[in-house]
């Protein structure tokens, strides 16, 4: 591993951990020339996943992408960042578990509405309303009604 500092191609692990659901190995290490500290991150290569879009093409899974939405959606909601990551994290897996190689922006987004809908009800009606292309008044509030039935149905006010 190069030293970030004087760009020396040798270092000693001082102390490795689990990180990130344990996916990575979290990794501290020592430049052997200028003893300078750092940290490094080992993950395994995951397989390519593509998404396959609305209109038929296909790009490939980007997890930022997700997050991003979901952080526009929470804006000025009292959630934190670590909540928010795990949810996405639990999409990710779910998502490659189920379906290897090749995934559907609906089942994607599905899987998020359904998280978001524990996790916040602005939140998720946020995120529907971009996701489910209201065109109109209706189609919001048909949303709202089927929120508000499902909260009676659980014993909700």
């Amino acid at each position: 591993m190069r030293c970030p500092v004087c760009h020396f191609h040798d270092s000693k692990v001082l102390d490795s951990r689990p990180a990130h659901d344990g996916r990575e190995i979290r990794r501290r290490r020592e430049c052997l020339s200028c003893r300078q500290r750092f940290t490094s991150y080992e993950r395994v290569e995951e397989s390519p996943l593509w998404v396959v879009k609305k209109d038929g093409r296909r790009e490939a899974f980007e997890r930022g992408k997700i997050l991003h939405g979901v952080l526009t959606a929470c804006e000025k909601r009292p959630i934190p960042l670590e909540t928010l990551e795990q949810m996405v994290d639990a999409v990710e897996r779910e998502v490659r578990d189920r379906h290897p190689g090749e995934v559907s922006t609906r089942v994607i987004g599905e899987g998020v509405i359904a998280r978001l809908r524990q996790i916040d009800e602005v939140a998720y009606v946020r995120f529907a309303s971009v996701y489910r292309q209201f065109t109109d008044i209706q189609g919001f509030r048909q949303e709202l009604e089927r929120l508000l039935q499902s909260q009676r149905a659980d014993g909700q006010p």
